[in-house]
């Protein structure tokens, strides 16, 4: 399956991305079921989670360079939003 590129990603609270595509399409993603797996534990830190990033292409968000979500993860399992 192909999936949109990731324009931008913005984190709108504490647990959730705001992610656009470049299908103009919307999707919210919860982290919180991440958070549980040692990898994604710094993003509990709010400021750290809030400076999201989108790699260059757009086939993933990181933080750093041990924690990324890919395009496909974010457009499988995000929420649409209206």
């Amino acid at each position: 399956m192909k999936c949109p590129k990731i324009l931008s990603a913005t984190a709108v609270d504490n647990n959730t991305l705001m992610i656009e595509f470049d299908n103009h399409q919307k999707k919210k993603y919860d982290i919180t079921p991440l958070l549980s797996r040692e990898i994604f534990s710094p993003l509990k830190n709010p400021a750290f989670f809030k400076a999201v990033k989108v790699e260059q292409g757009g086939y993933a968000v990181a933080w750093d360079s041990n924690i990324d979500l890919s395009e496909y993860e974010l457009w499988s399992h995000g929420q649409l939003m209206s």
